[in-house]
């Protein structure tokens, strides 16, 4: 038999919510959110923009993206 594929709303995320982590901004949301990325999953951060390098705490975990919030900027 192969293997068993789960829909992504199954899956295993890699973020929980009150996780804290560091992480790049690689781009801008249509709504202005820069955006990151951990293991390929999509974390929206508000009041970033491209370039940012920060310590954020997830805040919300959605089936296909996670919220989070800033808790340190870092150079």
């Amino acid at each position: 038999m192969g293997e068993r594929r789960f829909p992504a709303r199954y899956a295993p995320k890699p973020v929980s919510v009150g996780e804290v982590h560091e992480v790049d901004i690689t781009e801008v949301s249509q709504r202005g959110d820069g955006v990151a990325r951990i293991k390929g999953f999509v974390i929206f951060v508000p009041n970033t923009k491209k370039g940012d390098h920060v310590k954020v705490k997830i805040t919300r975990v959605g089936n296909r993206f996670a919220l989070a919030e800033v808790v340190q900027w870092r150079p």
